[in-house]
């Protein structure tokens, strides 16, 4: 047990390292950079060299037919994403953003309340990943169009994309492990993670604007550029797979259908109709290879890392001495507050594939209160610090990437001021519908 508690330690703090320093090594000539599913991917290889995890329960771990298959969930998130990814290579997002700062004409607080509205919206049916990959760089690029700071509008989004990313299953990779592995199916998901998510969100904005009351009041003197659509065939045939997918996601447990079949099958039918559309219109765009190359494919060897290391964690009973220590009284704000601060110490990913193995010990009546407090502190935990979620760490190197100062310490001198007390408020909405 202590050498599997050792080695998980290790990666975890490795882990932390790894997004903090973003580390390389020189091979000659040639910068290696480490990445994050590194120290993962080594901690799951000791595991297996030292017989620390029987290669048999490996195998039935990542072959299992139930819904905890993380195989299946890796293939439903990534599938989910690529609709989204499609629709932003498509110009679409791009396309939205364009129209809300036309609309905003002379007023900063006009243009961070739209903005927030259309990321929380596009968050809810896309994933937050997608929507931080997509908004972030073009607030920078306006921002210094127009000589205003970029921070309200900045964290802002981030903060909108972290929490409307709790009322779909699909807004979170944390949001399908955790919901999938405890059987959950995407109606009653949403039915429990309404109220908390609109009482985090109606918090989190008044927040916000609190914090950011003045540099939201300076005026805003920003030309316009022209919007258009580069080609609304193909953002038609994206948003019909969009939309579309969604519904059947929402009737997925009527129709007795797993969710991953349905976005597999959806991505695809994208695929293939956006191939035969290009083909009978004579137009060369490589739109789908751009799609592929983004899809967040590192997620792979990460999750699957971190699922056998886990699995070693319950090999050893590890995962249930932790739901003892927890306890069975005031559930959901023990498993709510554990999990946000989880994230922030091993990402909100491997925390979920962690509690989803903690859960699993709790008495069958505490098991799903338990998992939804998991869901809150797993996507809130995002805006504590930026180790809090894998958006985080993509939100920050597109930050360093496009020259804007952002510390640590800043990040968490915003954090605090806001993600306790939402968090409070998104679980005492989860207490109201339990």
């Amino acid at each position: 047990m202590y050498s599997v508690c050792m080695i998980t330690a290790i990666v975890c703090a490795a882990l932390i390292l790894t997004v903090l320093t973003n580390p390389s090594i020189r091979v000659g000539k040639v910068q290696i950079h480490i990445f994050y599913w590194t120290a993962p991917v080594v901690g799951s290889i000791a595991l297996l060299l030292f017989r620390l995890l029987p290669v048999s329960e490996m195998w039935k771990g990542l072959t299992s037919s139930g819904s905890i298959n993380p195989l299946k969930i890796l293939t439903l998130f990534i599938s989910m994403t690529t609709l989204s990814i499609y629709l932003d290579e498509v110009g679409f997002f791009s396309y939205v953003a364009g129209i809300s700062l036309k609309a905003a004409r002379t007023s900063q607080r006009k243009l961070f309340c739209m903005l927030f509205l259309i990321v929380s919206i596009l968050t809810v049916f896309t994933s937050n990943d997608i929507i931080i990959l997509t908004f972030t760089p073009f607030i920078c690029y306006f921002s210094k169009r127009a000589g205003i700071d970029p921070m309200p509008y900045l964290f802002g989004e981030f903060v909108a994309a972290n929490t409307w990313s709790m009322m779909l299953i699909i807004g979170n990779p944390t949001n399908i492990y955790l919901a999938t592995s405890n059987g959950i199916s995407f109606g009653a998901y949403t039915a429990r993670m309404l109220l908390p998510t609109l009482l985090a969100g109606g918090l989190a904005f008044v927040l916000l604007l609190l914090i950011f009351k003045k540099p939201l009041s300076m005026p805003l003197q920003i030309q316009e550029e022209p919007v258009q659509l580069r080609n609304r065939g193909l953002v038609l045939i994206g948003l019909i797979h969009l939309i579309t997918c969604t519904l059947l996601l929402v009737l997925s447990s009527y129709l007795n259908l797993e969710m991953w079949y349905i976005t597999l099958g959806f991505a695809v039918s994208l695929f293939v109709c956006v191939t035969l559309y290009t083909a009978k219109k004579g137009i060369k765009d490589r739109v789908l290879l751009h799609t592929l190359v983004r899809a967040p494919w590192e997620l792979i060897p990460f999750v699957l890392s971190m699922f056998l290391l886990v699995l070693g964690l319950e090999q050893y009973d590890v995962t249930r001495l932790i739901s003892q220590a927890l306890g069975e009284r005031f559930i959901i704000f023990k498993y709510g507050i554990a999990s946000f601060l989880t994230a922030n110490v091993m990402n909100n990913i491997p925390m979920s594939v962690a509690f989803s193995s903690i859960v699993r010990y709790l008495p069958v009546e505490d098991q799903l209160p338990a998992a939804y407090a998991s869901i809150i502190g797993s996507n809130l935990g995002a805006y504590f610090t930026p180790l809090g979620a894998l958006a985080g760490i993509m939100w920050a190197g597109i930050l360093n990437r496009m020259g804007i100062a952002f510390s640590f310490r800043k990040y968490i001198s915003y954090g605090i001021r806001i993600s306790i007390p939402v968090l409070a408020a998104a679980l005492i909405g989860l207490s109201m519908v339990f």
